[in-house]
């Protein structure tokens, strides 16, 4: 059987795009190079290590020592991203439960927002949250209704967190791969508790990814990253 050269060259170009993902456990240690410390602004007290005593596969894992306020941040994370649709899978652990501040574990350079801004995923009011930095907006709503249709966090267990971005504002998020609807935008699925989060119309382009603690009261904490993979397409647990 004979292949046609153009179409087996257009296809050798175009495989590496559509495969192309990021995948990591930390088995081989923490290239730094990879996977540089990102802290704007300043950083007082946070730390990032690789832990050689834990992991959720394998022996070992990243973890981050946040402090408290916003100079204890620390994040350690990637550019190697795709242009289009974003699919992120982290398995981590938390030592502590999210409280009523407002703390991020997963920050994101965002060019669809102003210079400097970022998309961040964390917690408030106990419960899983994303939050615009440009117009401080949540999803879900903050309200009774709003945190009723997220999730908590559980405690000193490995959990898988999944979530995806769309070119066309879609945001799908997942917590052992059960959907959140209160975490959920997405054309054909109604979130009542959206409203603040779709008034902005933003729809990310992110640029860079990033795993680790930001506090923005006096909260402090301590997260495991594991078995990390970004990707165009859904990978799952």
């Amino acid at each position: 059987m004979f292949v046609s050269t153009t179409l087996l060259t257009a296809a050798l170009a175009l495989a590496p795009v559509a495969i192309a993902q990021v995948s990591e456990g930390f088995e081989s240690g923490w290239d730094k190079t990879a996977w540089p410390i990102y802290a704007t602004d300043c950083n007082q007290g946070g730390k990032v290590t690789l832990d050689t005593s834990q992991a959720h596969t394998g022996k070992n894992s990243i973890r981050v020592d946040g402090a408290g306020g916003f100079c204890g941040h620390i994040f350690v994370g990637t550019t190697n991203v795709p242009k289009g649709e974003l699919y992120v899978r982290t398995w981590l652990k938390a030592s502590k439960a999210l409280t009523d501040s407002h703390v991020s574990f997963i920050t994101m350079t965002d060019s669809a927002q102003a210079a400097n801004k970022h998309l961040r995923i964390g917690g408030q009011s106990k419960i899983l949250m994303y939050n615009r930095e440009t117009d401080d907006a949540t999803l879900p709503d903050l309200s009774p209704q709003g945190i009723a249709t997220s999730a908590a966090l559980k405690t000193n267990v490995w959990t898988c967190f999944e979530y995806h971005l769309g070119t066309d504002g879609t945001v799908e998020t997942w917590l052992n791969n059960a959907t959140i609807p209160g975490l959920t935008v997405k054309s054909g699925v109604s979130n009542p508790n959206a409203a603040q989060w779709q008034r902005g119309g933003s729809k990310p382009k992110i640029t860079g990814v990033y795993f680790g603690w930001e506090s923005y009261g006096g909260d402090t904490n301590t997260f495991w990253y594991d078995d990390i993979v970004i990707s165009g397409s859904r990978v799952g647990c």
